[in-house]
């Protein structure tokens, strides 16, 4: 009788079976179950875990707790769109669209938002392009940003691996893969023909550094151009370059796209920005977000609240006066972001309750054949 009463006390907290099984009412997982009823399932898994680690193998549910990280686009919009968390951790992200349409800005707030939590970042620029003075404007913290402006496309994933491999880096973006040139391309004369070279080069790099990439919990960014095919009669001719293996390797695909100018009398202020997350394994895809980018500062994160604030009825519009609930924010939407600038209690205020309302909701796109024909290869469609 003692020795039943014994079986039936409860686990103590140093016990495997606590460790791994039972809930509150003592019930046992379907893992534990499973474990139990084959003893050559257990010895197989802790042999897998004495020679790779432990947490090498293990039931999927068995680690519920551990919930996708992300670092902050500087857009409310965008981060909803990527499924609230903004550029997921441990993931590959291309980011694409025409020229001058905001990527480079984009990644830059990325690096800024990622630099504000007191982390490291990393900029290869294999364009050679990139402007310190601009940089600064939007938050990026100069003194810590590591710079290479690789000589190859070898070189540049070279040092991309060994900055993942550092364990120490949490962003880095690649601008861009079409300037990723292949050391034979660079050693021949222009004009000769080096067909999929530069696909070879992404293929072999990817498949080596995604893996790493997750167990540093490194977002790499990957700032992509467009090409267009030629004839091509039927939907849309766009495609991006270094081949299909950076399209399979990603977890999220971006497509950005100027739709508009933003003007004060005459003058040009910035740009409307429509942003479409072509693929996304982190959340459903297809969402759009739009947000406006200055010329003076970039993404206006103040503009973005308000104009989610309206789509969610928090912010309201009287003529050309903005008001949340009895309090007037200001005449246009210029003085309007100046003052939640001024009160950034009040954007925060604002933020929570269209987070709380699932600022998700409204923002997936209609899945027409256009949005569904990402997988063969096309850069996603216009929108």
């Amino acid at each position: 009788m003692a020795k039943k009463d014994k079986d039936k006390a409860p686990a103590k907290k140093g016990d495997k079976t606590a460790k791994t099984g039972a809930d509150k009412n003592g019930k046992k997982s379907a893992a534990d179950v499973m474990f139990e009823g084959s003893s050559e399932l257990r010895n197989t898994v802790a042999a897998i875990e004495k020679q790779y680690g432990e947490g090498s193998i293990m039931p999927l549910g068995a680690d519920k707790l551990r919930k996708i990280e992300g670092i902050s686009t500087g857009s409310l919009s965008v981060d909803l769109a990527l499924g609230g968390q903004g550029i997921p951790r441990g993931r590959v992200i291309e980011c694409f669209g025409p020229e001058s349409s905001g990527k480079t800005t984009l990644a830059l707030h990325v690096i800024a938002q990622a630099q504000r939590a007191g982390g490291i970042a990393a900029f290869i620029d294999a364009e050679h392009a990139l402007d310190p003075s601009w940089a600064k404007k939007l938050g990026v913290d100069l003194e810590t940003l590591l710079v290479s402006q690789p000589d190859s496309g070898e070189e540049a994933m070279t040092i991309t691996e060994m900055l993942i491999k550092s364990n120490a880096v949490d962003v880095i973006v690649v601008d861009s893969v079409a300037a990723l040139v292949p050391k034979r391309e660079l050693e021949g004369e222009i004009g000769d023909s080096h067909v999929g070279l530069q696909a070879r080069l992404m293929s072999q790099s990817l498949r080596k550094l995604t893996g790493a990439i997750a167990k540093a919990k490194t977002s790499v960014i990957f700032i992509n151009q467009i090409r267009e095919k030629i004839g091509v009669m039927f939907g849309s001719p766009e495609t991006t370059p270094g081949g299909r293996a950076l399209k399979f390797y990603s977890s999220c695909r971006i497509d950005v796209r100027r739709i508009g100018q933003l003007k004060e009398g005459e003058d040009v202020v910035g740009q409307r920005v429509r942003v479409k997350i072509v693929k996304n394994k982190v959340a459903p895809p297809f969402r759009v977000a739009e947000f406006d980018m200055m010329h003076a500062d970039g993404i206006s994160y103040e503009g973005d609240i308000l104009d989610l604030g309206m789509e969610k009825k928090f912010v309201a519009r009287t003529g050309a006066w903005f008001r949340y609930g009895e309090m007037q924010l200001g005449q246009g939407k210029e003085k309007a972001r100046d003052f939640l600038k001024q009160n950034p209690h009040i954007a925060e205020e604002i933020k929570q309750k269209i987070m709380a309302a699932g600022g998700m909701e409204d923002m997936v796109a209609s899945k027409g054949p256009s949005a569904e024909s990402d997988g063969d290869g096309d850069a996603g469609d216009e929108f």
